[in-house]
């Protein structure tokens, strides 16, 4: 006797929340990703509000400032509200670790080859300094955490990678990654703009000092604000490139004599907050952490295989990415034996699918929110494009 289906426990889709479903066909969260309803909705009320009331409402402003943190918190795995510094974007992040590290001639960062400019141009700097930076082909290595590690040494301050690599969704082990700076006494950064959002994150797990990620990908919201983390055991060890009013506990306190910055990562707040930005992506943010992050991650990845099983069956067509699962994440990139990645991305485009070519492949990047029916649509728009 055939056991009882099992009822799919997962929770009702959003769909509502997304009328993009209903304009073509939207593969570009990698890139930018469009706003649920929700947020919508969040920035639209914060800008009547303030149309009508001004800042009248700023003390619940800065509650829900609280409240992103929080949130924020839950969604990277930090074990405090107070490890969540809101930034302008990825590269504050990284430039507040790049530029605040002491260093000293000798010392070596380790970098992934091919990171994004953001993750790479701010280490290169530090050779000014003297500090040595070691860019390692990891696509051409037996194990990608293997060939990080073994360019490290006693010498090596900081690991610096992409969680997600940005051109064809190459997922690194985060976990080994931590645990090999851990006990190499080494700092361990993570950009974390392709992955948080998509799927799962835990910085305490991996042993993360530092992580950045822009909201405007992933996390469904604008440009113009970001999560940065930062360990508490890392905070002293940066020293601060900018000095404001609003980097201190209890920020209004405008007599205080004291004006040591906040032991909390607000330390790196200097200048007013985007309390837009916070509205909306506290909206994201809710959405996100409502549906579950496991069932977020669970739904990226069905994508993502459906994509690179359907990819394989077409004649002509090659995968850029891994098809490891364990490589997988929210992108899939691909190129086409006789066709320019150009030619095939225009029949793409006059059909109503938004992509991307990114080195040579076509990279596509859709969300939880999508499944196989627009995912099966795809395929067919691609058949006729390669026809």
């Amino acid at each position: 006797m055939n056991p009882p289906d099992l009822p799919d426990l997962t929770p009702c889709l959003p769909t509502e929340q997304f009328p993009i479903l209903q304009n073509g066909l939207y593969l570009n969260h990698a890139a930018v990703g469009p706003w649920p309803r929700c947020t919508t909705e969040a920035v639209q009320a914060f800008a009547e509000e303030n149309m009508l009331q001004g800042s009248a409402g700023y003390r619940e402003w800065y509650a829900r400032e609280s409240r992103l943190r929080q949130g924020l918190a839950e969604l990277t795995g930090a074990g405090s509200a107070n490890d969540i510094a809101l930034l302008k974007n990825t590269t504050e992040g990284i430039c507040a670790v790049a530029f605040g590290l002491d260093w000293k001639a000798g010392d070596n960062i380790v970098i992934p080859a091919g990171e994004f400019p953001s993750n790479r141009l701010p280490w290169l700097a530090q050779g000014a300094h003297g500090v040595e930076i070691r860019e390692v082909d990891m696509r051409t290595a037996a194990c990608a955490e293997s060939a990080l590690s073994e360019a490290m040494d006693k010498d090596t301050r900081l690991l610096a990678v992409s969680a997600v690599q940005w051109a064809d969704g190459f997922r690194l082990d985060l976990e080994r990654l931590g645990d090999i700076c851990s006990r190499q006494n080494t700092l361990f950064f993570v950009d974390a703009i392709q992955q948080l959002g998509a799927l799962p994150m835990d910085v305490e797990a991996c042993r993360i000092d530092f992580l950045a990620a822009d909201a405007h990908k992933w996390l469904l919201a604008p440009e113009g604000i970001a999560v940065f983390y930062c360990r508490e055991s890392a905070r002293p060890q940066l020293k601060l490139m900018q000095q404001g009013w609003h980097m201190f506990d209890q920020p209004w306190d405008f007599e205080r004599t004291d004006w040591a910055p906040a032991t909390s990562a607000r330390r790196f707040e200097a200048g007013s907050p985007n309390t837009m930005g916070q509205a909306a992506l506290h909206a994201s943010t809710t959405l996100l952490l409502d549906y579950g992050m496991e069932n977020v991650g669970r739904r990226v990845l069905d994508n993502s295989r459906f994509l690179i099983e359907e990819l394989g069956e077409l004649p002509g067509l090659r995968l850029s990415s891994a098809s490891e699962e364990q490589r997988r994440s929210g992108i899939v990139s691909f190129t086409h034996e006789r066709m320019q990645a150009t030619a095939v991305h225009q029949h793409l485009v006059k059909a109503g699918v938004s992509a991307v070519v990114r080195e040579g492949s076509i990279r596509l990047s859709p969300h939880f929110y999508q499944g196989e029916t627009q995912l099966s649509e795809f395929m067919q728009i691609l058949q006729a494009a390669i026809a």
